[in-house]
């Protein structure tokens, strides 16, 4: 398969070049793509004294939108999947040829790295809000999505597509519900996360509350009038 690694990345320099250089490092079989979503730092500049390769986004869209940047170069490149793969840090690389391997094995149309497939989820204030996205897919759907907010996916070549040419389509819960719905075959490894390094993520407190009542309500009703293809 050929495959692309997506690297969305918003004021990440102070771990965007540990990040790929590990990439380049050690598994080189796979590309990759920095997409570098408007930073307000040395995002960009750090990549472009490496040579890394970069798609620089002019402003900031958001992770909607720098995901389907990536998406996009993906479709138009003829990758067989593509991974969207953090840049702070937290996700490792050790798990890509899992993801790759279960793709091919199940046929699966995407592979969520989970950390909670044979782990026990805590119950943290964040972890309710990921037990109650839990519980609405398995409600709307019939189906056991252990990790629905996992930023660790790996997308087939015909999911590829359908991010890549409609704006209907996010990373996020709710559209993994969605394609569950749709009769995508979704599956998902256990895979260890690492806790950030260095920056901030932009999900603070207020903000994961109200993330995860808009997926909790897109879930139970936005998604039923979304435009099918």
């Amino acid at each position: 398969m050929k495959v692309l690694i997506m690297v969305p990345a918003y004021n990440e320099e102070e771990n965007i070049e540990r990040v790929i250089q590990h990439l380049i490092s050690e598994y080189p079989q796979y590309d990759y793509i920095v997409i570098n979503d408007g930073s307000q730092d040395a995002t960009a500049q750090i990549c472009q004294d490496h040579g890394y390769h970069l798609l620089d986004l002019p402003i900031n869209l958001g992770l909607a939108g720098g995901f389907q940047a990536g998406m996009k170069y993906a479709w138009l490149g003829g990758y067989d999947a593509a991974i969207q793969f953090d840049g702070d840090g937290q996700h490792d690389p050790k798990y890509l040829p899992l993801l790759v391997e279960t793709m091919e094995k199940e046929k699966a149309d995407i592979v969520i790295g989970s950390r909670f497939v044979e782990e026990k989820k805590p119950w943290s204030a964040r972890m309710i809000g990921s037990r109650i996205l839990q519980l609405a897919i398995r409600i709307t759907t019939g189906k056991k999505i252990t990790d629905p907010t996992s930023g660790m996916r790996l997308f087939s070549k015909k999911v590829i597509q359908e991010f890549a040419t409609s704006m209907n389509y996010g990373p996020e819960p709710d559209t993994i519900c969605y394609l569950l719905r749709q009769g995508a075959k979704i599956k998902e490894v256990q895979v260890t996360m690492h806790e950030r390094i260095a920056g901030e993520s932009y999900l603070s407190i207020p903000r994961s509350f109200w993330y995860m009542l808009c997926m909790t309500i897109s879930i139970f009703f936005i998604q039923w009038f979304r435009k099918r293809r």
